[in-house]
């Protein structure tokens, strides 16, 4: 059969056998229904999960004259910016029951919480919030972005329980009503976005970050496949909760569990601790596929150059090692030990040296003094994320935050961890890919030629995953699996 896969800005074909599988979320696997896609629906539905919250009061007995409201929205990377986006819907509903209840227009911000991603650009604040939110708020100095490198801005909070730093934004400490705009949607990092993951990576410090985006917690047992119940997803939790302890009040969460297209499939809000564990149950079943019925001796897809993460990360060396890894942690319950990963790539040499300043010394070192795999960069972690130059780039020049580049290597390694081999076909230069510890072939049939010859045999069960980075991710799972604890 003949497929078609994302290749730099365009499509690379494939031939491969005819009983290829093939998979494509929402259509091979229909989602859960969406709710009705007008605005009139989705508003009014939003309207009455957020006036009748789990486990703690509505925002119109919150509200008060005086009171000071932090929306807490997701940044570009993830949520859709379709005119009835959920940011767009629920953040009017949530301003007109607090302008119900007496809050004052000039007593609300609007947060981006980028974590350590690019501060959000205005174009990108226009995108989300769409024209009328952005010049309600923008020409009055009410819409920012998360800048964990602002002293002024941030408070040290001292640490969990369990020993981890917890820094966060000072204007949502400060607040009287923090609401969080979430979206419940599949993601390799614990699970899903939203929830207490929006809190504990959107308005924190890299230190924080350190405490679970490292290899200590991204190479257990328990990370791959993706969990809501690793190690990572319990501290996300945690550092939430000690977020709530401190500020004295809970968060106000507004999730919306979001189809392959971010289209809204359910509305959930309240208090994160009873809130997130009711969302998932829905979300578990458009997002944990039981698909296979025999597990993959190769799983073949493609890397566009822009995808979620922004122009060139399927060209940025570190990028792509993250990008390959998050399939193996979504998939890996459908993979065979000796599972081989064929991917086209144009990797082209393309670092986007702006969005990722510290990508390409990272590359180069990690070519050098032992750096064997990409966990042995780690111990660099410190003196990236001090550097002031990335620092700066990260708080004015709309640049990732310098430990980002850690968290996507720890994560990188996953790939090679868990496959036999990993092939890169259509790379125009083809050594970055090698530098990697990838191998590379011309096309997707020569790399499957020489996996059948040395990994998997005459005759290799194969999986193809077209659209992988085009629509809303899922986690396959086998189609007898025991769901009940993912």
């Amino acid at each position: 059969m003949k497929l078609d896969f994302e290749y730099g800005h365009g499509l690379m074909s494939a031939e491969l056998p005819d009983d290829t599988e093939v998979f494509i979320p929402g259509e091979t696997v229909a989602d859960p229904p969406c709710l009705p896609q007008d605005w009139d629906s989705l508003y009014n539905e939003t309207l009455r999960s957020i006036r009748e919250p789990m486990g703690m009061p509505a925002l119109r007995e919150l509200g008060a004259p005086g009171k000071k409201v932090v929306f807490i929205i997701p940044d570009i990377v993830k949520g859709g910016c379709q005119p009835t986006s959920h940011r767009k819907v629920a953040i009017r509903a949530c301003l007109d029951e607090l302008y119900s209840a007496g809050v004052r227009k000039e007593d609300i911000l609007l947060l981006f919480s980028n974590g350590l991603h690019p501060r959000a650009t205005e174009k990108e604040m226009r995108q989300i919030l769409g024209e009328e939110l952005f010049n309600e708020f923008f020409w009055t100095n009410q819409i920012t972005s998360h800048d964990s490198e602002d002293p002024e801005h941030m408070v040290d909070l001292g640490t969990t329980e369990r020993g981890d730093r917890v820094l966060m934004n000072k204007y949502v400490f400060d607040c009287d009503i923090p609401i969080l705009i979430g979206h419940c949607q599949g993601n390799p990092y614990g699970g899903y976005s939203g929830g207490y993951k929006h809190c504990s990576t959107g308005i924190t410090h890299w230190r924080s970050i350190a405490s679970h985006h490292v290899p200590k917690v991204m190479h257990r047992a328990d990370f791959t496949p993706v969990s809501g119940h690793s190690l990572m997803r319990t501290k996300f939790d945690e550092i939430g909760m000690h977020m709530e302890k401190c500020m004295g009040h809970p968060f106000f969460c507004c999730d919306a569990v979001l189809d392959t297209y971010s289209r809204q499939i359910a509305i959930y809000s309240g208090y994160g601790k009873v809130m997130q564990p009711e969302s998932w149950k829905l979300a578990n079943k458009r997002t944990y596929v039981p698909f296979a019925k025999e597990k993959y001796d190769i799983m073949v897809f493609g890397m566009p150059q822009n995808f979620h993460y922004g122009e060139g990360m399927g060209t940025n060396p570190i990028q792509m090692m993250q990008a390959l890894s998050a399939q193996v942690i979504r998939h890996k319950r459908v993979m065979k030990e000796n599972c081989v990963i064929i991917c086209s790539s144009v990797c082209n040499g393309y670092f986007h040296d702006e969005r990722w300043p510290y990508a390409r010394e990272l590359f180069e070192m990690f070519q050098h003094d032992h750096m064997n795999t990409l966990a042995d960069m780690n111990r660099y972690g410190e003196y990236f994320a001090t550097n002031q130059e990335y620092i700066r780039k990260y708080r004015f020049c709309n640049a990732f935050h310098p430990f980002h580049g850690f968290s996507m290597m720890s994560c990188g390694h996953i790939a090679e961890m868990n496959t036999s081999a990993i092939y890169i076909v259509g790379a125009e230069q083809p050594g970055i890919a090698r530098s990697m510890g990838l191998k590379t072939r011309a096309t997707f049939e020569e790399a499957l030629e020489d996996a059948k010859r040395k990994y998997v045999g005459s005759n290799p069960h194969i999986l193809a995953l077209p659209k992988t980075f085009k629509v809303g991710a899922v986690h396959l799972c086998m189609a007898d699996d025991d769901l009940s604890q993912v």
